[in-house]
Formats: C-alpha cells, structure tokens, sequence
C-alpha cells in the first residue's frame, strides 16, 4: 500500500517510512505523488490541522494520505507555543529564533515542565479515518545543548535520560519521542484496520 505524506518535511518522510515499512507500506512525497499542496493550518487543535492536511493531499492525490501536526506545549505558558509552534515568534524566525524566544518568554518562570504532541491522520478515499496521538513529556532547558534534531529539540530536556533531544540518536529519540509513539499506536492501528 501506498501513503502519500501530507509534508514536504524529508525528515518526516524518512521516519514514517522506517516505521511503517515492515507493514509494507510505502510512504512517498506529494512530489512523487504529483501533487504539491498548500494547506492553511486553520485548527485549534492538533488532529484538526492533521486532518485538514490529510484530507487535502488525499483529496488532491486519489490516494490515501497521512499528515502529522506536531508541537511543544509549555506549561508556565499555558499551553502555548502549540499548534502555532512552527510560526511562533513569526515568519522572520527560523529554528534557533523560535527557541530562544522561548527560552526568553520562560526567564523567571517555573515549573519549566512541557510536552511534545504529535497527532497522525491517514484519510482514505472512501473515507475513512485513522487518527493516533502521541506524547513525551520534560522539561524545557535553561539553555541549548546539542547538535541534533530540530526545531525545539536543543531546549527539550528529557529528566529521566538527562539529555536534550538534540543530543539523542535519531534511534533513540524515536523511542521516546511524541511522533515516535504517535507513530506506533498508528502502525497497530492500521495493522487492525488491514484485518
């Protein structure tokens, strides 16, 4: 079977397709689908914008589609940067702007606990829906440590491993991670929806 990966995100693409592979299923781009789209991300939660996304590259395809919407929600923040965790700050900030907005909208405050959430959505053309959502708690860092991931991994500090997820493997940050578990709730879920 064959997904099409509502994201242009190549790091994306590679890890859904280690994951899921052993189904044997097949994870390509919206290039290699022939299709390249563009969706607004007007949700309030999660599964709503890994949804919109979903439906729109199936919709656009023919074919069936995942989409995963991720962030870090803050707790001294309430809740926030969230599903706005790719534009906090704006369109200006990259990667490293976005984290040490964090870390300055976090000076002072404690408890410094937060969580990553990834929702992964599979629309079907006949549709139906696979929704699953996964979780890691930590902490946010005082400061960066690390050279690897992405986006906030340099500031998520993981207590129980004392580590940041910048400094992890890739195998191990899969492990724990939020689209790692996210991930694996949904290969069994499609595992049960093959049946």
């Amino acid at each position: 079977m064959k997904l099409v990966l509502a994201s242009k995100n190549e790091k994306k693409l590679a890890e859904m397709n280690a994951i899921l592979s052993e189904l044997g299923v097949e994870v390509c781009s919206e290039a290699q689908a022939g299709v390249d789209v563009d969706v607004e991300e007007t949700g309030t939660t999660f599964e709503e914008n890994s949804l919109l996304k979903a439906k729109a590259v199936m919709e656009a395809s023919g074919l069936p589609a995942i989409a995963d919407d991720s962030g870090l929600c803050v707790d001294a923040l309430n809740g926030a940067p969230g599903v706005y965790s790719a534009r906090y700050g704006g369109p200006e900030l990259d990667d490293t702007g976005r984290y040490r907005l964090l870390l300055e909208n976090l000076r002072g405050q404690t408890p410094r606990t937060a969580k990553f959430v990834s929702v992964i959505t599979c629309c079907f053309p006949n549709g139906d829906v696979i929704t699953a959502r996964g979780e890691c708690p930590g902490t946010i860092a005082f400061a960066p440590m690390g050279e690897g991931g992405f986006g906030y991994d340099p500031v998520f500090f993981i207590p129980g491993l004392k580590k940041t997820f910048a400094q992890l493997s890739a195998q191990e940050k899969n492990a724990i991670s939020h689209r790692g578990r996210a991930l694996a709730l949904f290969q069994q879920k499609l595992k049960d929806y093959f049946k």
